[in-house]
């Protein structure tokens, strides 16, 4: 990739700005992969952008440019209109989770089938519900030490909120530029779970961008966000206690019990308050926080739907609730989709991921039976909040690590070697993170206030996210409900539910979906998507 150095002058920050770039960059091409036998239906691409460059002011007298920070990006052209249809990026969550989590688990162009013997190259089969038969989709490891994005400056694993918005803008811009023939169609921000912080911050700094006239001129329209958090005291404790009561997952006589000690006060909760919910941690024991109906292993080839689970609290046809028609494994957990959130967000420095899997452990995933120094042993850990919460499995995700720490695969992706961009994990342990943006209730009101659409979906049955608190942040914002409550349908069944609001803000259920929707319920999780896209009702 191209490596700008120290230029001075404002002539050449003007010609940095506004020179014409060549369409995009055949050296990004990708023309096959490992584990992947047949044709690509459409074009992708991959490569690292070296930023950022920054003019510091408009009549600044030197424009300073540097390549510390290295972003690695994964883009696959539309399947349907490439011209037409729009731009969407899209960002894990953690923080500190790479979005090759989505590429291979969630909405990506494959499917992946663990390798035989174990441990061998997976293989790779066209995904019918990828997210790029509707939009051409850029998958980013972001911030900077996260997936295949690195720097040889370790300073530079230092992030917060505020800089990884400014610094993932500074990406756009230049992708932008690699790619010009993509910068007229519109343009969206996805991502889910922290990235319900990634998104609207790093929107407010393309909408600042826009305004400020940068080029190339984004053609941002608005974002899409899936089990996120916002920071704001609509979720942790509260969000559960009503989730957990309404999913008739604890009695009456505790929730009347916890509400009653706690009078919804849990920032400040009392002995008598944590002495409550106590009782719902145990009642919770066993469950799946990210997906509730589903057991903590689960193998579509097995006849656990069938018989039911023996280890769940939930009746049989609760459990099938949850049916899949993603024809391979899904995860036995997800590691990493969200920092603690049975607490409320602070500003501050998060803890990383290596730090959290010294604490804990996670009997929903390690029977009962089986010792705590077992459950180290296999690399189980949990949240020091609640004793149940999963926090690293490191063999859930072994088949995007194999995959991805794969030479041959870093040469075809044009990946760094692990040499240079070191080892790829799911969730980044080199890396430290603060949380600084604060809630994003002024950011999402802002952003839905100048008109840019906002679709907020929730899994209905993720319990580290609960919809409970995103269906009351976004009716908290005060907007006139235009499309009130009904359900939405997907192949002819009731998919969920939805509320539209003014400005173009839609909350939006998906039945029966854990904490990542299109996992669960892929083609639920593309009707909804290409329906908001083409501004057509869901």
């Amino acid at each position: 990739m191209d490596k700008w150095s120290f230029f001075s002058g404002i002539s050449i920050c003007v010609l940095l700005n506004f020179a014409s770039v060549e369409a995009a960059p055949k050296g990004s091409l990708i023309t096959g992969l490992p584990g992947f036998n047949g044709v690509f239906p459409s074009n992708h691409y991959s490569g690292q952008v070296n930023f950022p460059f920054i003019c510091l002011v408009f009549i600044i007298l030197f424009y300073v440019t540097f390549d510390d920070k290295n972003l690695f990006y994964y883009f696959i052209v539309s399947e349907r209109n490439p011209s037409k249809d729009p731009v969407v990026l899209w960002l894990n969550g953690g923080p500190g989770c790479s979005s090759f989590d989505g590429f291979v688990y969630e909405h990506g162009p494959f499917n992946f089938e663990e390798g035989k013997p174990k441990g061998s190259l997976p293989i790779l089969h066209l995904n019918p519900y990828s997210w790029s038969k509707v939009s051409n989709i850029i998958y980013l490891d972001s911030p900077c030490g996260v997936g295949m994005s690195y720097s040889k400056n370790q300073s530079k694993y230092i992030n917060d909120d505020l800089q990884t918005a400014a610094d993932t803008h500074n990406f756009l811009l230049k992708w932008f530029q690699l790619y010009p023939e993509f910068v007229n169609n519109q343009f969206y921000i996805s991502g889910e779970s922290y990235a319900g912080i990634y998104v609207p911050t790093l929107s407010a700094e393309v909408v600042k961008g826009i305004q400020a006239g940068q080029v190339p001129l984004i053609n941002f329209k608005g974002y899409l966000i899936g089990n996120g958090v916002s920071g704001s005291q609509f979720e942790g404790l509260s969000a559960l206690v009503s989730f957990t009561h309404g999913m008739g997952l604890v009695s009456d006589d505790i929730f009347e019990e916890v509400e009653r000690a706690c009078k919804g006060n849990y920032q400040n909760a009392t002995v008598s308050c944590y002495n409550s919910i106590g009782k719902i941690d145990k009642a919770l024991s066993g469950l799946n926080i990210y997906d509730i109906l589903e057991p903590c292993y689960h193998d579509p080839a097995s006849d656990q739907h069938a018989k039911g689970n023996a280890s769940s609290n939930l009746p049989v046809s609760f459990q099938q609730l949850g049916a899949t028609d993603r024809p391979l494994k899904v995860r036995k957990r997800m590691f990493g989709r969200a920092w603690p959130l049975w607490a409320f967000e602070k500003d501050g420095k998060f803890p990383s991921w290596s730090e959290l899997a010294l604490q804990g452990s996670v009997p929903c995933v390690v029977s009962p039976s089986k010792p705590f120094q077992q459950a180290l042993e296999t690399d189980l850990y949990c949240d020091p909040i609640c004793s149940y919460q999963l926090f690293a499995v490191k063999q859930n995700d072994e088949v995007a690590t194999t995959w991805l720490n794969d030479e041959s695969v870093r040469k075809a992706i044009h990946a760094e070697p692990k040499s240079i961009a070191g080892p790829w994990q799911i969730c980044s342990d080199r890396i430290e993170y603060e949380n600084s943006a604060g809630s994003m209730l002024p950011y999402h009101k802002n952003l839905t206030a100048q008109g840019y659409r906002a679709l907020i979906y929730s899994g209905d049955h993720d319990m580290c996210v609960p919809f409970t608190g995103t269906q009351a942040w976004t009716r908290s914002l005060g907007y006139k409900i235009v499309d009130e409550w009904r359900s939405w349908m997907s192949d002819e069944h009731v998919a969920g539910y939805l509320q539209g609001y003014d400005n173009n803000l839609t909350f939006l259920t998906v039945k029966g979906a854990g904490h990542t929707v299109p996992e669960y319920k892929p083609q639920e999780s593309l009707d909804f998507l290409s329906r908001w896209l083409d501004g057509k009702p869901i």
